[in-house]
């Protein structure tokens, strides 16, 4: 880094407790206090240079006598100071990006300017604030860094402007032309082996200036119009990967002690809503895992609900480009008995984003089955790998499971997959949180595969295994070729009964003199001499002949353990109402 040399006289300055003497054979006469620090220093020095001491100094009647002056509000305190000291003194001093803003702010406090005396303090400082710091990448943004400790001179003296102009200059400047020194650690990058260089190259060195600084600098860039927003969301990703919570590597997961501290929060609040204020509207112009990790943040941080509901928004609308990892993100709770992932997070961005589907459909008559199935697909995987979570509880698993629509789903193979991991890693299941479970999965919109495999899953709820047997079954006969008899035998049922002429005469009356009500005016009679409504599903019916069937198939697939179970189920009396309860699947 470049630097400065003022002076060349050794350094004559010592210490005894806390004042700071200059060796010389004259007695000092000019007192300096600078907080707790006091300066036995010469007028015949510092007078000739520093305009403000000589205003301060006339005032004295004799001038042999020593003068005590307090400059107790000197910008850079009492190091700036000593260093504008030394100068005076022909001592040398190094000037560089490190000190020259305190420097600089305490030489203009002194008045060390041309008026006073050609080649002062502040002339210099000016030259090699346009000759290097300027000039360089790392000198701009090491100033920048130090003007955290004197902002309003700073801000005063054009120092901030002049170098975010710089700094800016540089980031708009062609990747074929940049010469200077960068620092870029990105994984899988070596500057030995790229000849080119990133386009990104300047996003990690400003992600260590202040979020107002920083604020700037990606406000400037913006206006300009002259790089892509996805540049813009590069640098704001890199910016929370080092300030905020969100990765392993950020400067406030390594002070994890102090996350209870009211002023690290807010301070970590205030950097969040900053960067989602500096989000560019373009979509795309940030990945959604990014989004959803700061939503992930935001709950933790308790931002804005603005700042959350606009997060919520952002990633609803590019969920469909998310990938499960994206979605697995630790929930706020950290005692031991709760469970690790934050499925809540995930049904809110799931919910905004189905209604903005939803809207869109209306708005653009835009049909958009293909994204929400995409989405679907996710959920399910998305839920076989939370379903691993031995704490997670029942509720967490199927509110997820049912906030997608049915549309959104054409088969119900990976949620199965989903609700058998969950059984398997819950063997203490009630029958009760069992049967809660699989309330959501339907039986007919099961592969054949799969079919097989819920037959052979005994910790399934016994309803469960019913019905897929059932629709295996109905399959099966409809293979078969039963169901055209059957469709005949409905046909023949539904046509009216031929009346004779005593019946004709007497209303009311059918031909074997029953009277005709809403009960009896479908029926038929069977070889058995009892009526069978037409009214009643032909699958209904069809449930009802098959049901021993359906019982034996179930002892032959599930086992001795299960037969006892089914015996009490098949022996019982089972009313139409009770088997349209059972054929839903939304009953289960």
């Amino acid at each position: 880094m470049k630097y400065m040399k003022l002076g060349t006289r050794p350094d004559t300055f010592y210490t005894e407790e806390a004042t700071r003497t200059v060796i010389s054979d004259i007695p000092s006469d000019l007192v300096i206090k600078v907080d707790n620090t006091t300066f036995l220093l010469h007028k015949y020095s510092l007078l000739p240079k520093c305009g403000l001491l000589q205003r301060l100094c006339s005032d004295s009647e004799d001038s042999s006598i020593t003068t005590t002056v307090d400059l107790h509000d000197i910008p850079g305190g009492g190091d700036a100071f000593e260093l504008c000291a030394k100068f005076c003194y022909g001592i040398a001093v190094n000037i560089s990006a490190h000190n020259f803003v305190s420097a600089f702010c305490a030489a203009k406090f002194l008045r060390m300017t041309e008026a006073i005396e050609k080649g002062n303090l502040v002339a210099k400082l000016e030259a090699f604030f346009n000759a290097c710091i300027l000039q360089g990448w790392k000198e701009s943004l090491v100033t920048l860094q130090s003007t955290a400790s004197l902002p309003e001179w700073s801000e005063n003296l054009g120092i901030i402007r002049r170098c975010i102009d710089s700094i800016v200059d540089k980031i708009l400047t062609p990747p074929s032309k940049v010469k200077w020194s960068y620092t870029y650690t990105r994984t899988g990058y070596s500057k030995k082996h790229h000849q080119s260089v990133p386009r990104d190259w300047w996003t990690e060195d400003i992600s260590n200036l202040h979020i107002d600084i920083f604020r700037c600098i990606l406000v400037t860039l913006r206006s300009t119009n002259l790089l892509p927003p996805q540049l813009i969301g590069e640098a704001l990703h890199v910016y929370s990967c080092q300030w905020l919570p969100i990765s392993k590597n950020s400067r406030s997961s390594e002070n994890s002690g102090s996350e209870n501290d009211a002023a690290a929060v807010e301070k970590n609040r205030r950097v969040l809503e900053m960067i989602v204020s500096l989000i560019p509207v373009e979509e795309g112009s940030v990945s959604v895992g990014f989004l959803i990790r700061l939503l992930n943040v935001a709950n933790l941080l308790g931002v804005s609900p603005v700042t959350k509901a606009e997060l919520v928004r952002r990633s609803s609308q590019q969920l469909q480009e998310a990938t499960v990892s994206d979605l697995l993100l630790p929930t706020l709770l950290t005692s031991s008995n709760q469970h690790t992932y934050d499925i809540d997070l995930i049904k809110v961005v799931l919910e905004s984003f189905l209604e903005q589907q939803r809207r869109q459909s209306l708005a653009d008559n835009i049909n958009p089955l293909r994204s929400i199935r995409k989405v679907g697909v996710m959920i399910d995987t998305y839920l076989q790998v939370v379903a691993r979570d031995i704490n997670i509880p029942v509720t967490k698993i199927t509110s997820l499971a049912e906030a997608l629509p049915d549309s959104a789903r054409p088969t119900h193979d990976e949620l199965y997959k989903a609700i058998k991991i969950y059984l398997k890693e819950h063997p203490d299941l009630t029958k009760a949180e069992k049967k809660h479970l699989c309330r959501t999965l339907n039986c007919q919109k099961l592969s054949p595969d799969t079919r097989a495999d819920v037959v052979k899953n005994e910790q399934l709820p016994l309803r469960t295994v019913v019905q897929v047997l059932f629709y295996e079954q109905e399959g099966a006969t409809r293979g078969t070729g039963s169901e055209p008899q059957h469709q005949e035998l409905i046909t023949k049922e539904q046509r009216p009964a031929k009346r004779d002429d005593k019946c004709t005469s007497r209303p009311g009356l059918d031909k074997k003199g029953f009277k005709e009500n809403d009960t009896t005016r479908n029926a038929y009679p069977s070889s058995t001499g009892r009526y069978h409504h037409t009214s009643m599903k032909s699958d209904e019916r069809l449930q009802l002949e098959s049901e021993k069937g359906i019982t034996k198939e179930i002892r032959r697939e599930s086992g001795s353990r299960r037969g006892k179970e089914i015996e009490e189920v098949s022996g019982s009396k089972t009313d139409t109402k009770q088997i349209k309860h059972d054929r839903d699947p939304r009953a289960v």
